[in-house]
């Protein structure tokens, strides 16, 4: 370590006017340190000036991979706008790189020429994506292969989701099976592309996992569709004028149309190293942050190396962000920084994921507690040293992280018990950890943010769990510790938490309730989803997440007359069909109450033979299912049909299931099948808030299992009906509320229409039928329905009839596509898993 000067800003006194300090990066590493300036009172102190090579101001890169799968915008990931650097006197040249330093004259030269003074500078430029050697990525002019793409930057994240969305795009490789790579491999899958991920290392995740945990994990995203190939290379990526394909060192060989780079970051240090600082794997400094030959220039971040070590995680630069800060403004001048305790607890690609210290052990005398469940994706491993977490890793289920993150940061004594580190058999409860973690104990390791934050900030008079995380920004990162953030702020309020109003809006982007939301949008006559983005947003921005439901409840209101959005659709509405695991599409043509004719199996046979499809199946639904339709078949396929669509897929009413009714049953007591088949001639293809299933049964014993539907309708004696609403036989279970016993099946038809039509104009986005009836109340809904409380009976039964009246066939895109892509062929295809042409044969083994 260098000879240090005297401390450079201890005397703050000093100062006869502020000094220039300029930063080297617009990163999450500068602008923390910036604003933790700004906190002691830095804008007293500084005038400062930041330049960052991307022309954007402040953004949460952990963040990335969720615009990439439309879980957030581009907005919702800024940390801080243009206009927080303007309200802060901060001179911010976004898109400016620094090319040189030149500390004898104290200034920094920017490729757009300019010339900065400086007295105090920090270097905080962050890593690059690592491009492994690998023969094609590259072309003669040094630009990447078109369809090759690194994952770092906004800009890289908004190319890959207009590459993956093309129509001719189907299968991606993600090389690298770190954090970044699966998250990414998820993110493209969003877009309805088969993803294969490619990892040098023996097991997914290595840097964090040890074997054991990697291949549960591999498991895990086998499961969730992802190819996984471990111990090998990408070799050489391919295609005449744009990626076509990859080679692995086995010399396996993938088509692909896209290929995305995450195989780990590498520390910008071109800089530092032109300008004469001392870099070995990054820029060295010293416990002060403070570079070896210049104690005027500071560095900071994932471009550092403090003795001997380089972070790539988000925990460490924010450590580092503080005593930089408490040094360059004198407010702590004995402020140091020791090194960072590696803790990583986030989700990685829906599982979650927690990891600390070493992930086996190291010693013959080290104790190593294991469990491991794979069928549940669930592996636990503990190990010990001397009576201290030396070590931990939980996959599947992270119920008892707060606990051991305590005891690796602070070496709190273990239970003799070992297997209470891993299951609450009489060790501290979630509950008890919670309360008994310490003040400075880290909730959020992608922000920096411990207990005692989200305590003061309650104490300060936030009580709402969202509130506590927009002013703390914990669980702004990964999420992961969302459930652990709301659990503080219920202890910390004492009980007293109040309700974010956000919960009431129908979807997040817009800040109003579905009936105001409606009524602004029949009052200003808005058609298009932009057009309500831009009349009714909070700035006119626009939000991914919001932009289905805005489009489903658009053509709920204004029918045939709204603009067709297929920005606001998922693969399956754009194409009417439902998107499987391997890139394919199953079909599923509609069979009304269950019934068909010997004509129409023909025609459905027909098709699965002149179509090679590999499976025939009988749904849920009581209809067929013709799954590994490729998609430019599906409009051939649907005309040979000819036979409407079954709906399978959207947000949509979906089916009536039946019995046989009175007609075969002789226990049935009204005409079940004559019923479903109006109901659902009534209400095929009516978008609402989430899917909708009914049933029909002849008699109380339910064979169409009546009681846990949507809507259920039940004939008893008498020629009576009863109908049942809210109900559920899926990842949720619940049996419907009777909401009126009906003389006749026409009034039965009625108010089903007129139950479902409430339903649609008065669900949030999403939410079922189980979770709306509980919400609103039965006794609510039955007046609203049956005895017409708010006297709106006639203009509901009016709606459901003008949507009855205005039905059309999507499946008539066959003929006519709504856009030039809309079934565009999508060779090369390999479809992945191989799924055999006579997978029926095989599995019925040929006996029938």
């Amino acid at each position: 370590m260098t000879d240090l000067l005297a401390p450079p800003s201890s005397a703050r006194e000093s100062w006869p006017t502020k000094q220039r300090l300029v930063v080297i990066g617009n990163g999450m590493a500068g602008a923390r340190t910036v604003e933790e300036i700004l906190s002691r009172n830095g804008a007293e102190l500084f005038e400062i000036t930041m330049f960052g090579d991307e022309p954007y101001g402040n953004y949460n890169r952990i963040m990335l991979s969720h615009v990439l799968s439309g879980e957030d915008s581009e907005a919702d990931i800024f940390l801080n706008s243009l206009q927080w650097y303007a309200d802060n006197a901060i001179d911010l040249h976004a898109g400016v790189r620094i090319e040189r330093i030149d500390r004898f004259a104290k200034v920094v030269f920017g490729d757009d020429g300019s010339i900065t003074p400086y007295d105090q500078l920090i270097i905080a430029t962050g890593s690059r994506a690592f491009v492994p050697p690998t023969e094609g990525i590259y072309r003669p002019n040094g630009s990447m292969l078109p369809g090759v793409f690194s994952f770092r930057t906004l800009d890289d994240t908004r190319a890959m989701v207009e590459y993956a969305r093309r129509e001719d795009h189907h299968r991606a490789v993600v090389i690298g099976g770190g954090l970044l790579g699966l998250e990414a491999a998820r993110g493209l899958q969003t877009h309805g592309v088969q993803v294969d991920v490619v990892h040098s290392g023996k097991h997914l995740m290595n840097a964090q996992l040890g074997r054991a945990g990697g291949e549960i994990l591999r498991r895990s995203m086998a499961q969730l569709g992802v190819g996984v190939f471990t111990g090998t290379r990408v070799t050489e990526v391919w295609g005449p004028d744009r990626v076509r394909g990859v080679k692995l060192r086995d010399l396996t060989e993938i088509d692909c149309d896209l290929v995305v780079i995450a195989a780990g970051i590498r520390p910008n240090t071109d800089v530092a190293t032109v300008s004469g600082f001392t870099v070995e794997r990054a820029i060295v400094v010293d416990d002060q942050l403070r570079t070896v030959e210049d104690p005027s220039v500071f560095a900071v971040g994932e471009c550092v190396q403090h003795r001997g070590e380089v972070y790539g995680l988000v925990a460490p630069l924010w450590e580092q962000a503080v005593v930089l800060a408490d040094q360059i403004t004198g407010a702590n001048p004995a402020a140091r920084y020791l090194g960072s305790r590696t803790a990583t607890k986030l989700k990685v690609a829906g599982v979650e994921v927690a990891s600390m210290g070493v992930a086996e052990p190291e010693r013959d005398t080290d104790e190593h507690i294991v469990f491991s469940e794979p069928s549940r994706g669930v592996y636990k491993s503990v190990v010990v040293r001397d009576g201290k977490v030396i070590g931990a890793t939980l996959l599947g289920d992270s119920s008892k992280v707060a606990f051991l993150q305590q005891a690796f940061d602070r070496g709190l004594p273990l239970p003799d018990e070992r297997v209470e580190l891993l299951f609450d058999l009489g060790g501290p409860t979630e509950d008890v950890g919670v309360a008994e973690l310490a003040d400075d104990a880290q909730v959020c390791n992608c922000n920096g943010v411990c207990k005692s934050t989200i305590v003061d900030t309650v104490k300060g008079g936030c009580k709402t769990v969202t509130g506590v995380m927009d002013a703390t920004r914990a669980g702004k990162g990964c999420g992961s510790c969302k459930g652990l953030v709301a659990k503080l702020v219920e202890w910390a309020a004492d009980g007293a938490v109040q309700e974010d109003p956000s919960i009431h809006w129908y979807v997040p982007g817009i800040p109003l309730d579905k009936p105001t939301l409606m009524a602004e949008i029949r009052e200003r006559n808005l058609r298009s989803v932009a057009e309500v983005f831009a009349a009714l947003a909070p700035g006119g921005a626009e939000d991914a997440k919001s932009k289905m439901g805005l489009a489903s409840l658009l053509k709920m209101m204004w029918g045939s007359e709204a603009p067709d959005d297929r920005e606001g659709r998922f693969i399956n509405d754009r194409v009417h069909a439902n998107i499987q695991k391997d890139g394919t599409f199953s079909v599923v043509p509609q069979m009304r109450g269950g019934v068909t004719t010997p004509e129409q199996l023909r025609r459905i046979a027909d098709v699965a033979e002149k179509y090679d499809v590999p499976m025939v199946k009988l749904t849920g639904g009581q209809r067929i299912d013709l799954l590994g339709i490729k998609k430019e078949d599906l409009p051939a396929v649907w005309a040979d049909l000819d036979m409407p669509s079954g709906y399978a897929y959207g947000k949509s009413f979906r089916t009536v299931k039946t019995c046989v009714g009175q007609e075969f049953c002789r226990f049935g007591t009204g005409d079940s099948t004559k019923l479903g088949i109006e109901l659902e001639t009534r209400l095929q293809g009516m978008e609402g808030p989430a899917k909708m299933k009914l049933a029909v049964s002849g008699c109380p014993r339910n064979c169409a299992e009546s009681y846990v539907k949507d809507v259920g309708i039940v004939a008893i004696e008498g020629g009576r009906w009863e109908i049942y609403i809210g109900g559920a036989a899926g990842a949720h279970i619940r049996k419907g509320d009777l909401l009126c016993t009906v003389d006749d099946a026409e009034t039965a038809k009625l108010l089903t229409g007129r139950f479902l039509q409430y339903y649609r104009e008065n669900a949030k986005w999403l939410e079922r039928t189980y979770a709306f009836v509980p919400r609103v109340g039965l006794e609510h809904i039955r007046a609203v329905v049956v005895t017409d409380s708010e006297g709106i009976a006639e203009r509901l039964d009016a709606e459901v009839a003008k949507h009855a009246e205005n039905h059309r066939d999507p499946w008539q895109d066959g003929k006519n596509p709504a856009s030039p892509g809309q079934f565009r062929a999508s060779l090369p295809l390999e479809v992945l898993p191989h799924v055999p042409k006579n997978r029926a044969e095989i599995l019925l083994g040929g006996s029938w």
